[in-house]
């Protein structure tokens, strides 16, 4: 019982240190990606360079979405990873620029926006590090979450509905939440053990948070984008 209990305890401490090696370089990560979508945005919306497009930007997104999920144990899912996190700022950039252009009342969303984003990823982290709670029970609502985005984004393209749009930003913000959530869990309960998926999943629902939330306050403030 004595070596069980020594291995066992063993065991657990080695756990711990997996999860807290996974969380910390996850974070890392997750803030150089941030900085360099942000230096990249910043480029794009300085030069004036045009958004992408919407056919450009989805095949773009899941192309280097697949590359770095193929990549992910090898040191070229790190390079690709930077590679989808800078063209995601890339085609934030003309956006913000859009906005900015506006003038205070502009750059007043854009900060609010970003507040907002932060305060949501701060809260929902601390929520789930704080009580270990296991957020796996997620999965079926996540699955009926993206099935109502498809349906949604695809309506909004054709009957292009200003009060639907918003209900899309609205569920993009809660799909997004609990997609951190599921993470963070996955994280330190073991069930992810690769921190460049992990990074990816948290920038991209940051990315989506953010722009919901700018959709939102353009719309409430009087704006379009």
């Amino acid at each position: 019982m004595s070596n069980q209990a020594h291995i066992s305890t063993t065991q657990t401490s080695e756990s711990i240190l997996q999860t807290n090696k996974v969380l910390r370089n996850t974070y890392m990560l997750l803030g150089l990606t941030l900085a360099f979508s942000a230096f990249t945005a910043y480029l794009s919306a300085a030069m004036g360079l045009p958004h992408p497009g919407l056919i450009i930007t989805l095949v773009g997104f899941y192309g280097l979405l697949f590359a770095v999920h193929k990549t992910a144990n090898s040191s070229m899912g790190l390079v690709l990873t930077f590679a989808l996190t800078g063209f995601m700022g890339y085609t934030l950039g003309p956006i913000l620029g859009m906005i900015s252009a506006i003038g205070p009342a502009g750059q007043e969303i854009i900060m609010m926006a970003l507040g907002g984003t932060a305060l949501i990823f701060f809260a929902l982290s601390a929520y789930v590090l704080t009580t270990k709670k296991d957020m796996s029970f997620l999965g079926g609502m996540m699955m009926a979450g993206f099935v109502a985005i498809i349906v949604m984004f695809i309506a909004n393209l054709f009957l292009n509905i200003p009060a639907l749009g918003l209900a899309l930003s609205a569920v993009f913000i809660l799909f997004s939440a609990g997609a951190i959530l599921m993470q963070t869990s996955a994280i330190i309960h073991g069930g992810e053990r690769n921190y460049v998926l992990a990074t990816v999943t948290l920038f991209v629902s940051l990315y989506n948070i953010f722009l919901s939330l700018i959709h939102i306050l353009m719309a409430f403030g009087g704006g379009d984008e």
